[in-house]
């Protein structure tokens, strides 16, 4: 099988190629650029391609890899809301993913950002480094004793509930699929778990049932002071209700690792250019929000299974065997 690896990042090489001569049977070529319309055209001569969560999988792009032969769309990520579902099917695809490669590193970046938004640990280390040891703007509240709300309760889910336990806090949580594997986890309605929960932490895929679910009449039911972090995709925040409520100060801090306007620059060094929209200048520009880079899976731990899941994906595809990652 000859794969097409786009988007190939140089900790993305050095992780496949490891596990790689685990498997003869697989080659892979590694481009840096991402697949778009002008890029797709490269699948030619190539088995699969293989594709992450920034990825412009729309209808257009997946007819130029069928055109090319590409039977395979091997994501490289759990979400496939990039992917556009329905030219798959009738381009007879197979889409295979990463279901989950470790939950516990994207639920600690989420506790990490609740911490560095609370504390703002972040404006102090600036301030340090300045030599100013003054405490004005750095005041934070305790966790301990106060409700999070886990919106999603699925396995990075649960990781989230069991460190917010572990901070002393109430844990309730909201899911379509109910899980009672926490017996301290109490699921409640999300209209009840907006309005009592301290911490509201996002931890559900991007459907047309989630889609800005935090929107300005959610914002609304929620407590004045409430501490908000995202770590799973952008859509799920309508951005210019958010900033809304943060003007209005209804927030106590907001942590975000995923962002609406991502896609076209998140992994890229962006640093010589003007960005095309105002939107993450306007997030940026609040003293009680933290940003990152789309970086809550990134450890190690969580890139060696990417790497290993995807290689086992391929390799079910070429024998023929039962694929447990597809999705359907």
């Amino acid at each position: 099988m000859k794969i097409l690896f786009y988007g190939a990042k140089k900790y993305d090489e050095q992780s496949f190629r490891w596990h790689l001569k685990e498997y003869p049977e697989i080659s892979i070529k590694f481009i840096e650029a991402n697949i778009y319309e002008e890029t797709a055209a490269l699948s030619r001569g190539y088995d699969a391609i293989c594709a992450f969560v920034n990825a412009d999988l729309s209808a257009n792009i997946l007819k130029t890899l069928h055109e090319n032969n590409i039977s395979l769309l091997l994501m490289r990520c759990a979400g496939y809301n990039n992917i556009d579902l329905r030219a798959a099917r009738e381009y007879g695809m197979t889409i295979l993913r990463v279901p989950g490669y470790s939950p516990e590193a994207v639920a600690e970046h989420a506790m990490a950002l609740v911490l560095t938004a609370n504390r703002h640990t972040h404006k102090a280390y600036i301030k340090c480094r300045e030599n100013n040891f003054a405490l004005n703007g750095l005041m934070g509240v305790n966790l301990y004793g106060k409700t999070a709300g886990i919106v999603g309760t699925g396995k990075i889910g649960q990781a989230m509930a069991k460190i917010c336990r572990g901070f002393g806090m109430r844990v309730i949580g909201y899911d379509a699929y109910p899980n009672f594997a926490l017996d301290f986890l109490e699921y409640v309605p999300l209209q009840e778990l907006l309005q009592t929960s301290d911490l509201i932490s996002l931890h559900c895929p991007l459907t047309d049932e989630t889609h800005h679910m935090i929107n300005a009449t959610s914002i609304h039911q929620m407590k004045d002071g409430v501490m908000l972090v995202n770590t799973s995709r952008g859509g799920l925040i309508k951005t210019e209700d958010l900033i809304d409520g943060i003007r209005e100060r209804k927030f106590f801090a907001v942590g975000l690792d995923v962002y609406e306007e991502e896609t076209d620059f998140v992994y890229e060094d962006m640093s010589e250019e003007i960005m095309p929209r105002s939107t993450m200048a306007r997030l940026l520009s609040f003293p009680n929000v933290t940003i990152t880079s789309h970086q809550g899976f990134f450890t190690q731990e969580a890139l060696s299974a990417i790497a290993s899941t995807t290689l086992e994906n391929a390799r079910a595809y070429l024998n023929k065997e039962t694929l447990q990652n597809e999705v359907k």
